[in-house]
């Protein structure tokens, strides 16, 4: 079966099962040899969303989804801006069980930029992703420096909410 490695917002497997339907299941992964960034632009002048770059011994926490059907990657093509905000790559994410290929979606050439903070209703998401993730890697994540008080507008033109994903 088909696998799908979250580490953003994807990582709340409320939003995953609302996105692209149930999954067979979920387990802790870690993408080795790359790190976690928010430098992907979104379409709000200084925020962003999460990225993974190749890091050498660096490793990126995250939810490893087996997907009932191949074409659920397809479902998630439009969330994630397939293929013009990130490319899909088949990439191997370790687990308790061994490595397991999976797709992992990576910014695309010319989507990121510096100094972005995520928003922090987004930032919520991977924090939900709790269960996945070291407590190491999840207090990281939550002190992770975000932008806070975003409009209602603005909120819905990234896709969020003032609902906690929780």
């Amino acid at each position: 079966m088909p696998y799908y490695f979250a580490y953003g917002s994807n990582m709340n497997p409320a939003r995953v099962e609302a996105r692209i339907g149930t999954t067979r299941r979920a387990l802790p992964g870690v993408l080795r040899d790359h790190a976690l960034r928010f430098d992907k632009a979104s379409r709000v002048p200084g925020i962003s969303h999460a990225n993974v770059a190749p890091a050498a011994g660096q490793r990126v926490e995250g939810a490893l989804f087996e997907l009932l059907a191949p074409e659920q990657i397809e479902c998630m093509d439009p969330f994630e801006g397939y293929p013009h905000d990130y490319d899909r790559h088949r990439l191997p994410i370790h687990t308790s069980q061994g490595p397991i290929q999976a797709w992992v979606y990576i910014a695309a050439p010319g989507t990121t930029a510096e100094a972005l903070r995520p928003a922090r209703e987004y930032l919520d998401h991977l924090l939900a992703g709790e269960p996945f993730l070291s407590v190491d890697y999840h207090a990281r994540l939550a002190a992770q420096e975000a932008v806070h008080d975003l409009d209602e507008t603005t909120l819905r033109a990234l896709g969020l909410s003032r609902h906690s994903p929780r």
